[in-house]
């Protein structure tokens, strides 16, 4: 029985009204189809409450045909706003804040964008909290002019105490995309802090961070298990981000290096090992690919690589560079089974797949994420 009043045209859950174990039975079978070919797959790794998981919600603004504020979600594949009160994945206090902002929204007058004229102030409202109870707010808006924005943070943050900073993301541009490139920390740091495995990490407005942290704690703890790291272990992290895996890692290990191309990412991986006090740990601003096949040409021995590539997968580059580089373990976190099943295609040449372990980071969608452990095939 649907939970979502408005699952019928929202598009984002693929999997309302489906009982949560039917869900991750049909995440199984979708699995052992693609990659029991390779090795046994383990069974799905699913949550005890697949409810109000998400840290991260962003809402928009608008107007209905009626010229009535609008505030929610876009249906699929179209511009045509419907208004949400509560998304059933979000985390509860990030739904109550939403609510609170919408009336102090209505209240204070604020114009809103109306894509149709290109007109008007606030696009977008992203929350993000972390599991020590802080909360950012970002208003997204479509000029720099002020529309009574002072008023609007000193309510938000009266009726909503728990909110530790408020920042204005610009985005002049007429694109799908959420945030522009320009902050201004209207209140508070600008950042959030979050606790992942004993670690803690920095979250910016544009800061890339898993959104269902109790599942990403169970995907790197397996992914870290299989890998089963000693301290002699030299440890690439591929397509590291902010540096999260890795550092939960270096713990654990001689030497982390975490390569990512997004330069954005490099400077908060690097804030984090420092907030971490962790000083077994570097992170290159590079193509991960390019980086390991100059690398391989050194001769400097890796024992581990840990990869968690984006939903294409990795490309010939990087995989040829791997196997250049010929580490004695490889831990491939993938978020796309598909795309899965062609890297280890090729890898299976190489390296014996030893472990194949789903995890439901998204209950309610049709996604889910795989660790999966190979090791040297000599």
């Amino acid at each position: 029985m649907n939970k979502c009043p408005v699952s019928d045209y929202c598009g984002a859950c693929q999997y309302q009204g489906i009982d949560y174990a039917k869900q991750l039975q049909i995440k199984q079978e979708y699995e052992e189809k693609l990659l029991s070919n390779f090795c046994h797959v383990n069974e799905i790794i699913g949550m005890d409450d697949p409810y109000n998981y998400r840290n991260k919600v962003q809402f928009s603004f608008g107007y209905d045909d009626q010229k009535n504020l609008i505030s929610g979600y876009y249906l699929p594949d179209s511009h045509r706003l419907f208004n949400v009160d509560e998304c059933m994945l979000a985390d509860k206090g990030i739904n109550r804040i939403y609510n609170s902002i919408k009336k102090i929204i209505s209240s204070l007058k604020i114009p809103v964008y109306d894509e149709r004229s290109h007109r008007g102030f606030l696009r977008h409202v992203l929350i993000r909290m972390s599991n020590l109870n802080e909360y950012m707010i970002v208003l997204v808006t479509a000029a720099d002019k002020v529309f009574n924005i002072e008023e609007l943070v000193n309510q938000i943050i009266r009726f909503n105490p728990e909110v530790t900073t408020v920042i204005q993301n610009i985005n002049f541009e007429n694109t799908s995309m959420i945030l522009g490139n320009k902050n201004i920390v209207l209140f508070g740091k600008g950042y959030i802090t979050d606790e992942l495995l004993g670690h803690r990490f920095r979250i910016s407005p544009s800061s890339f961070y898993q959104v269902n942290k109790r599942q990403t704690e169970v995907l790197y703890a397996t992914a870290l298990k299989a890998a089963e790291l000693n301290a002699k272990d030299v440890v690439i992290d591929a397509y590291c981000g902010t540096g999260t895996i890795g550092l939960c890692a270096a713990d654990r290990v001689k030497k982390v290096i975490g390569i990512e191309l997004n330069e954005d990412a490099i400077k908060d991986a690097n804030i984090n090992k420092q907030l971490n006090g962790i000083n077994n740990a570097e992170f290159i601003c590079a193509d991960a690919g390019k980086y390991m096949l100059q690398l391989s040409k050194t001769k400097r021995k890796i024992d581990c690589v840990i990869m968690d590539p984006p939903r294409s997968g990795s490309d010939q580059k990087f995989m040829s560079s791997l196997v250049k580089m010929n580490p004695s373990k490889v831990v491939y976190i993938s978020c796309n089974p598909q795309t899965l099943k062609r890297d280890l295609n090729f890898l299976k040449s190489y390296y014996e797949i030893e472990k194949i372990i789903p995890v439901d980071m998204f209950p309610f969608t049709s996604h889910v994420e795989t660790v999966v452990k190979l090791i040297r095939d000599f």
